[in-house]
């Protein structure tokens, strides 16, 4: 049993879904801190002159979780991100096949951003053709800080490995609870693969949206060419 753990995240980048096709349990980490101008509300999309944030505005609470974030409706901003996601991508190969369905989650009006980033989530998981199950961490209600907290989700889970994130690396080796756990920890070793995309040179580190509107079939393989081999903490990134 393969465990991986992450923050929800807008509309995010490959190595994401590289991480969620590798494991067999996904936890959304959503009941820390929420982390204002992060990757849990804005990600980048390409445009005809470079790449462009899409951001969802939240209603701001000092020290609110993920889970407790609400939505800010205000502007409109689902409107305005569906008709740059038109305007940038609707020549693209694949974007006829999937622009219904996506259409259709904009003009959703989820109260809370973990609801919304998780219908992306799960939604791109859909058509990429990954399977995961998908827990959230605060359904689990345990306790515990940081590599703590981790290891106590892996064991509540019945985990046989930890797969984390290569960022996650420093403060979990500064104190390696894993270590005599029963639990190996292991790091994800992704290198991003090139694609075709509109708009000229290639930029890497774009969220998934502009690989699966350009490759479409394809995307999940072109995913799986950036993935490498794990690497346990015993080896070097």
């Amino acid at each position: 049993m393969q465990i991986s753990i992450m923050q929800p995240t807008y509309l995010p980048w490959l190595g994401y879904f590289d991480l969620i096709d590798q494991s067999d349990i996904f936890v959304i980490l959503d009941d820390v801190q929420f982390e204002k101008q992060s990757w849990q509300q804005r990600n980048r999309i390409k445009a005809k002159n470079g790449w462009v944030w899409l951001t969802i505005p939240v209603i701001q609470k000092f020290g609110q979780k993920i889970s407790e974030t609400r939505i800010n409706y205000a502007n409109r901003w689902n409107e305005k991100h569906w008709k740059s996601i038109y305007y940038n991508y609707h020549a693209a190969a694949f974007y006829h096949s999937f622009n219904e369905r996506l259409e259709k989650i904009y003009a959703m009006h989820s109260e809370f951003l973990i609801d919304f980033n998780m219908t992306i989530i799960q939604w791109f998981c859909e058509q990429l053709g990954i399977h995961p199950q998908f827990i959230r961490s605060s359904e689990l209600s345990l306790e515990g800080t940081k590599t703590e907290r981790l290891l106590n989700i892996c064991q509540d889970l019945h985990a046989d490995t930890y797969l984390s994130p290569p960022g996650s690396r420093t403060y979990l080796e500064k104190n390696n609870l894993f270590h005599n756990s029963g639990i190996e920890l292991k790091y994800q070793h992704f290198e991003h693969p090139q694609y075709s995309q509109l708009w000229g040179d290639f930029i890497p580190y774009l969220s998934v949206l502009d690989l699966l509107l350009t490759q479409g079939v394809h995307s999940l393989p072109i995913i799986r060419s950036g993935r490498r081999e794990s690497l346990t903490n015993r080896e070097n990134c």
